[in-house]
C-alpha cells in the first residue's frame, strides 16, 4: 500500500486530487485541513481509504511528523503567492517525493532553487501540476515535439465562472493583478501589465470566440527555460464576459495600494465567489485550453495547435495532478530534482494517463502561408 499525504486536501482542488487518487486500490490517502472536523467530513465522503488530520504548516515539527511515513506528498494549500518552500524542504530532508499545484512564479522560483538538494536526496519533485499550469505544459511539449524547431508558444485559457474551484482560486486571481511581470518576447524579458493585451481566441464549443488577456502564470517563466523559443505568451479569459470586464477594471483602475491590502483581496474574493456561485448555474464550471506553437517542420513555417475542453476545472486539476502521482507511485516516472511538468513528464506517459481518464486532446498541424 502506498501512503500519500495531500496537504490542503479538504479544499476544492485537493478533493479532486484525492478523488482521482482514490481510484487506485493500492493507495492510502491522508488529507489535511486546518480543523479536523472539516477534514473528516471530506474524508468520509471520499471513501474508506481516505483519512483526515489537522495540520498547521507553521508547526514545523508537526509537518515533519506528517511527512515522514509517506511515499508521496501533494501540496495543495494555496494561495502560493506568499508561500515559502518549507513543505518541499521537509520532503527533501525526509526523502519523500513531492508534487504541488502551485500557480505563481514567485513560488516556482523558490522551489527550483532547491533542485540540487532534491537531486542529492534522490527525490522527484514536480511543481505546477494540475490543469493550468500542468496539463497545459504537457500540451505545449507535445506540440513542440511535432516540430523540427519551435519559435513561439501561445497559451490561452478560458474558465467558466469559478471553474468548480473554491475561494482560494478567487484570491489567486485578484492577487495576480497587483504587480507587472516579465514576459519572454522576441528573445528578451519585457515588462507586461496584468490583464492587458486583449486578444480574441477561437476555442472549441461551447466557448467559441473569447477575449483573453495577459496573466502572470508559472508557464511564462518555466517554458522559456525548458524550450529554446523566442516568445512565450500566456493569456487568460473568463465567461460570462462581464467577469473579464470587472477583472480588467480592477487591474487598470483600482489603486495598487488597495489591492495590496489583505482585507480588500478578501472582500473581492468572497464577493466574486458568491456571485459566481449564482452564474455557475448558467455558465457551467468548465475549462478550455489552447496551445499554439509556431516554428519549422520539413523546412516550412508551421503551426501546431492543440485544444482541450473539460466540463469542470477543479476535476481537471485532479486529473493533472493525480495522473502524475500515479506515475510516481508506480515508478514509471522518476526524475530526481525539482522540475516543472513540461521538463519531467514524457509525452507518451502524458498521453497514456490522459487516455485512462477519458481526456481527449485535439491536435492540428498546418503549414503557414508566407505573407511575402
Amino acid at each position: 500500500m502506498h501512503n500519500v499525504l495531500v496537504i490542503g486536501g479538504a479544499g476544492r482542488i485537493g478533493q479532486s486530487i484525492v478523488a482521482d487518487l482514490a481510484q487506485q486500490e493500492t493507495v492510502a490517502i491522508t488529507l489535511t485541513s486546518r480543523t479536523l472536523a472539516a477534514g473528516q467530513l471530506v474524508a468520509t465522503a471520499l471513501g474508506p481509504r481516505v483519512h483526515a488530520m489537522a495540520l498547521d504548516l507553521a508547526d514545523l515539527e508537526a509537518l515533519r511528523i506528517a511527512i515522514t511515513p509517506q511515499d508521496l506528498v501533494i501540496h495543495c494549500a494555496g494561495p502560493f503567492h506568499d508561500r515559502n518552500a518549507q513543505v518541499l524542504q521537509t520532503c527533501i530532508q525526509q526523502q519523500v517525493n513531492y508534487l504541488d499545484v502551485s500557480d505563481h512564479p514567485s513560488f516556482t522560483e523558490k522551489a527550483l532553487h532547491l533542485t540540487d538538494e532534491a537531486t542529492a536526496a534522490g527525490i522527484t519533485a514536480i511543481i505546477n501540476t494540475g490543469v493550468f499550469p500542468g496539463m497545459s505544459n504537457s500540451m505545449v511539449r507535445q506540440d513542440i515535439e511535432a516540430l523540427d524547431q519551435a519559435d513561439q508558444i501561445h497559451l490561452s485559457y478560458v474558465v467558466a465562472g469559478t471553474g468548480g474551484a473554491g475561494i482560494t482560486i478567487m484570491r489567486t486571481t485578484f492577487l495576480g493583478l497587483i504587480e507587472p511581470f516579465l514576459g519572454w518576447l522576441q528573445g528578451q524579458w519585457q515588462p507586461i501589465h496584468p490583464y492587458s493585451g486583449r486578444e480574441i481566441i477561437q476555442f472549441p464549443p461551447p466557448y467559441g470566440r473569447v477575449n483573453v488577456f495577459w496573466f502572470d502564470v508559472p508557464e511564462r517563466l518555466t517554458l522559456p527555460q525548458t524550450f529554446p523559443v523566442q516568445s512565450v505568451i500566456t493569456k487568460f479569459g473568463s465567461v460570462p464576459e462581464i467577469y473579464n470586464g470587472i477583472t480588467w477594471a480592477l487591474a487598470h483602475w483600482m489603486p495598487k495600494s488597495w489591492l495590496r491590502k489583505r482585507s480588500v483581496i478578501e472582500f473581492l474574493a468572497w464577493g466574486g465567489f458568491v456571485t459566481t456561485q449564482f452564474t455557475d448555474q448558467f455558465s457551467g464550471t468548465g475549462v478550455a485550453m489552447r496551445s499554439a506553437v509556431t516554428g519549422i517542420k520539413d523546412g516550412q513555417p508551421t503551426e501546431v495547435v492543440s485544444t482541450l475542453v473539460l466540463p469542470d476545472t477543479a476535476i481537471a486539476a485532479g486529473y493533472g495532478t493525480g495522473s502524475i502521482a500515479q506515475l510516481l507511485l508506480s515508478q514509471d516516472l522518476r526524475k530526481p530534482g525539482v522540475w516543472p511538468v513540461e521538463a519531467a513528464l514524457p509525452t507518451p506517459l502524458f498521453q497514456t494517463v490522459m487516455h485512462q481518464r477519458g481526456v481527449h486532446i485535439h491536435q492540428q498541424i498546418q503549414a503557414l502561408v508566407s505573407q511575402n
